[in-house]
């Protein structure tokens, strides 16, 4: 799926000024500076596969990264340009036997856009999000001054701490902290303190084996039973759940989903010599699981086909909630700690329940307490009550010690959040940053901090 300049995979439209395509880093920063020089406001733009409209831009100059397209792989590491899309690093690396553990859904997404949300995916149940894996940063400042960073490099100035959720995903505001580096200031600042033109990031050598698998239970409670009792497997670095409704949605592009099944949980295991594939045997009849229905492999065949089914939950959601008559995606991204994950669930569907019964599903990282709650409005009135509960989920997810933010960001759909994860004494040292290196505000506009009317 492809999205044009003015909006994103959220359906979020918007209009420019000026749209400013350049053809590398040397002309994209003479751009930044004759758009200080207008006092233009500034949007940075990825690969449009965000579903925060942070990339959208209202009014000024867009300014695309696409054509920053560096990728040089060498062991241990990559060095990919902002335009580089995840699944060019992908196929780049695994040539030469490493892979890069960040596995965002939308394999399209441009690399510099992964940067600037701090995204995840299925495998941050081991491997973490995007932030772990940079090693130096190449980023372009409003006013077209460069910098260039490595891991370690702590900012010159001083900044307060920051609390931060007790939650294994967290990608919201600016993450303050005395001492803190360049990098973690810069990773999931979404646009609003300069552009990232360049990264290194770090790759590993391919497991030399992968156990992969799609669980289906009979029961939604044996499913959450097996989730929790799975986490501390050895090994694993995918853990997701698939609710009853998202397996009947599916179920046209993968007929072979077992009818009796009203849950699954898909895994991902490095199979490391002393470990025994023969255990999940006992483990799926143990946790009640539909054992025979269920489905593994350890071939590249199987894991592009489990591959395909996990990729097809989110898509075919998008699919549907941009061609309805509300062509706007709804829908969650918030986290819990792990120990609060069916607390947060059952909040959900009795509100889903109430508000919009039927016209829902709910998939996601079960094993990082990250739960998607994806919402299918049939009516205006539902599509109103679903933009209406989405900040009550925020708040439920904050008193649990979570996040309104996982790994998405907050861009201009969410900022209204930023106040329910954080005191105003919280963001207004965050906004302090910002005028540090944007004193105009001009660039993200919207994006992480609402403007009121006035103006920031």
């Amino acid at each position: 799926m492809s999205w044009g300049y003015l909006e994103d995979a959220s359906g979020v439209k918007g209009h420019a000024d000026r749209i400013c395509v350049p053809k590398d880093q040397r002309e994209l920063l003479a751009d930044l500076v004759e758009a200080q020089r207008q006092q233009a406001a500034v949007t940075i733009a990825g690969g449009g596969s965000g579903l925060t409209g942070g990339r959208v831009p209202f009014g000024g100059w867009l300014i695309s990264t696409e054509n920053l397209r560096r990728l040089e792989i060498s062991a241990g590491k990559a060095t990919v340009g902002a335009g580089v899309t995840l699944h060019e690093l992908h196929s780049a690396a695994r040539t030469t036997g490493q892979f890069y553990p960040p596995d965002p859904t939308e394999t399209m997404a441009f690399v510099g856009g992964t940067i600037a949300c701090n995204a995840s995916g299925s495998r941050s149940f081991r491997y973490g999000a995007t932030r772990r894996w940079i090693e130096r940063l190449r980023v372009a400042l409003p006013d077209g001054e460069v910098l260039d960073v490595r891991r370690g490099d702590t900012i010159d100035f001083d900044v307060p701490e920051i609390p931060q959720p007790a939650t294994r995903k967290h990608s919201c505001g600016y993450p303050l902290r005395p001492g803190m580096d360049w990098i973690d200031l810069f990773t999931g600042s979404e646009g609003t303190l300069g552009v990232i033109l360049e990264a290194e990031v770090r790759l590993l050598p391919v497991p030399p084996e992968l156990l992969n698998g799609i669980v289906f239970f009979p029961t939604d409670e044996s499913a959450q039973v097996a989730l929790d009792g799975w986490r501390n497997i050895a090994g694993l670095r995918m853990l997701e759940y698939v609710d009853d409704p998202t397996l009947r949605l599916i179920v046209q592009r993968h007929p072979d989903v077992p009818g009796t099944a009203t849950a699954a949980l898909i895994i991902e295991q490095i199979v490391t010599e002393g470990q025994d594939i023969d255990a999940w045997g006992d483990r799926l009849a143990q946790g009640g699981a539909l054992e025979e229905e269920s489905w593994f492999g350890t071939s590249d065949a199987d894991r592009e086909r489990f591959r395909r089914f996990r990729h097809a939950l989110p898509e075919t959601v998008l699919e549907i909630a941009l061609r309805n008559a509300f062509p706007s995606f709804l829908g969650s991204d918030f986290s819990v700690p792990i120990e609060k994950n069916r607390e947060m669930l059952v909040f959900y569907r009795e509100n889903m329940d109430h508000i919009m019964p039927g016209h829902y599903c709910i998939f996601g990282h079960a094993g990082d307490g990250h739960l998607h709650v994806n919402m299918l409005p049939a009516t205006r009135e539902e599509f109103d009550a679903g933009y209406r509960v989405l900040p009550m989920f925020a708040q439920q997810a904050v008193r649990l010690g979570g996040s309104v933010a996982a790994e998405h960001g907050l861009g201009k759909r969410k900022a209204r959040f930023l106040p329910i994860q954080y005191s105003a004494g919280h963001i207004e040292a965050m906004k302090a940053v910002k005028r540090r290196f944007d004193p105009q505000w001009r660039f993200g506009r919207g994006t992480i901090f609402e403007l009121p009317s006035t103006g920031p």
